[in-house]
């Protein structure tokens, strides 16, 4: 029988037994290692315990070549390791944490042969990411003393360490994981047992619909990845992600995922069921999505798929001079890009005085970037001089290029794109950088469809580095083949995408928001816990309520209305918190408050 656990804090966990001495398993030791635990690393092959020292050994002299170790700390480190290919070894251990496969009966066959092995006040964690804890932990002989430590990949770098309590779990043997965690200098964050936790549990829905939007060929993997990376700052796309992370284990978590929720967001495109079941499983086979120099390497290799250089087929129209409709934040923006690359920009408003408060926002624009060494003032004063304010569309005659950026709603976007189709010149290419609405219901309201396309710009403007490039059924080649052109020359990165609801990005981005906002609506984890693992376990840039309360919650609402309509996947209904928080005024930053409050300006 299981000793009593009492409510004092426990005393430290000093000697820690690790099950499975893959990369993850082998990443736990050296961080445990590292804050003076002793471990015992125990794998059934002794060749991957052989190659779990050896890389122990590299990492730790790499830590004493940059500094961060000394030669003496290295040799202790490594004293504090030793290996084993039975179970016993973990006879005198405080804490096991097992990272076997994912496979219940891998694991419930390691937690039976514990209970009989280990001390009873002992703790087991597992490491799953994707399997039931309670369900691991009801098949043990000590189910209060059974939870889940989930790091992440690599273990010595990544701060976040979910800690998965079941129904079962006795809160001490929470407390003791959670101080184990903190002094290893990670970041601890309590979630309940469902597949996924927090930082899977949102990022592997993303990731399936990456997969899905690949493999119906609405764009490439490259643009995809790229569209990700540029558009959201994220570390990597979603596809490579998937390569790294193993294209067979993201099947298995989004399983688990799909037999609990039943929400097709999470069923497993049917192309990452073809690439596992082919072996191609991603880095460590050498090909999954990407084709890689040899298994195992990162460096990507070009294959049948690989994208030419040789550029498009057919030239673009020439391009001398640009017009930009409107006078927010957005229009601005894009004026300043174009002047920036030497073009002759008409910066035309609903009025000449809103045209002047458009051209003076892009004065003060510029004025920040020389006192930020990044332009001379005279470069900033040529680029002022290339835009000229106009109070009315008429003085868009002569441009090659007209871009609308004016407000997001289809009728006022129709009138404009009627009145663009009367004042622009024959062969001008029209533009609109709608996010989420139908560039063909644009094209439509004009007599030449075929001149109209979508670039979409992100905000800021003269900092983002994408541009979606969104093509109808109507639009001809040499428009296509215009706006690249265009895109290479103002240094802006384009990927190509079909003209359906969200395009690539936000069409990736808000179901995950969406999500998010689910889960703080069911109480499974709060605001901070779920921000803290999306930052700390997925490298993101914001966690997504920061991110919703920069958008705006309205604008954010508004997106999944338009993503739901047009897929019509109940998964894609926006969460009614969103909705009451909208209803209620609280939209985010710019009125003080959204899911938190702000500190009025």
């Amino acid at each position: 029988m299981a000793a009593p656990l009492s409510d004092t804090p426990p005393s430290p966990l000093k000697t820690i037994a690790v099950v499975g001495l893959g990369t993850m398993g082998t990443g736990i030791t050296e961080v445990l290692a590292q804050a003076g635990r002793t471990v015992v690393g125990i794998d059934i092959s002794e060749a991957a315990a052989a190659q779990a020292v050896a890389a122990l050994e590299t990492s730790t002299a790499h830590s004493v070549e940059r500094g961060r170790l000394t030669g003496e700390q290295r040799a202790e480190l490594l004293a504090r390791v030793t290996t084993s290919t039975g179970l016993r070894a973990a006879a005198d251990a405080d804490l096991v944490i097992e990272v076997a496969p994912e496979s219940y009966e891998t694991k419930q066959q390691i937690f039976r042969a514990l209970d009989g092995i280990v001390r009873p006040e002992t703790i087991l964690a597992t490491g799953t990411n994707a399997l039931s804890v309670t369900r691991l932990a009801a098949d043990s002989a000590r189910p209060e003393r059974v939870l889940g430590m989930h790091f992440f990949n690599p273990a010595p770098a990544m701060k976040l360490v979910e800690v998965v309590s079941s129904v079962l779990t006795a809160p001490a043997a929470v407390t003791a994981v959670t101080n184990l965690a903190l002094d290893l200098g990670k970041e601890p964050v309590a979630v309940g047992d469902r597949p996924g936790f927090v930082a899977d549990g949102l990022l592997f829905g993303y990731l399936n619909q990456a997969a899905a939007m690949y493999e119906a060929k609405y764009a490439s993997r490259e643009d995809i990845d790229a569209a990700m990376r540029l558009g959201c700052g994220l570390p990597m796309g979603p596809l490579a992600l998937l390569d790294l992370i193993g294209i067979d284990t993201a099947r298995t978590v989004l399983e688990a995922m799909y037999a609990e929720s039943h929400d097709r967001l999470h069923a497993p495109a049917p192309i990452l069921k073809q690439l596992s079941e082919a072996g191609l499983t991603g880095r460590k086979a050498g090909r999954g999505f990407y084709s890689y120099q040899a298994p195992g390497s990162a460096t990507v290799v070009p294959d049948a798929l690989t994208p030419g250089s040789g550029g498009a087929g057919v030239p673009g129209r020439p391009v001398r001079s640009v017009g930009v409709a409107g006078s927010g934040t957005m229009a601005s923006g894009i004026a300043e890009v174009f002047a920036k690359a030497g073009y002759e920009v008409v910066l035309a408003a609903r009025s000449e005085e809103k045209a002047q408060t458009a051209k003076a926002r892009i004065g003060k624009s510029l004025a920040r970037s020389v006192d930020k060494g990044r332009m001379t003032a005279e470069a900033a004063a040529r680029t002022l001089d290339l835009i000229t304010p106009a109070g009315s569309y008429d003085a868009f005659a002569e441009v090659d290029l007209a871009v609308e950026a004016v407000a997001e709603d289809l009728e006022i976007k129709q009138q404009l794109f009627a009145a663009l189709d009367k004042v622009c010149k024959p062969g001008a290419v029209l533009a609109t950088t709608t996010s989420s609405l139908p560039v063909v219901a644009c094209a439509r309201a004009t007599s030449r469809p075929q001149d109209v396309i979508g670039m979409h710009f992100f905000n800021p403007a003269p900092a983002m580095k994408l541009v979606e490039v969104v093509r109808t059924v109507l639009t001809a080649e040499d428009v296509h083949s215009t706006v690249h052109e265009v895109c290479g020359r103002i240094k802006k990165h384009a990927v190509d995408c079909g003209d359906r609801a969200g395009f690539i990005v936000n069409a990736l981005l808000f179901p995950y928001l969406n999500n998010a906002i689910k889960m703080v609506q069911e109480h499974y984890a709060s605001l901070d816990d779920i921000d803290a693992a999306m930052k700390l376990g997925g490298g993101y840039p914001m966690g997504p309520f920061e991110l919703l309360d920069v958008v705006g919650l309205d604008v954010s609402l508004a997106i999944e209305k338009v993503l739901h309509r047009e897929f019509r996947d109940p998964g894609l209904a926006p969460a009614p918190l969103l909705e009451h928080l909208v209803a209620a005024g609280c939209l985010g930053r710019k009125t003080g408050r959204g899911f938190r409050e702000y500190a009025r300006r």
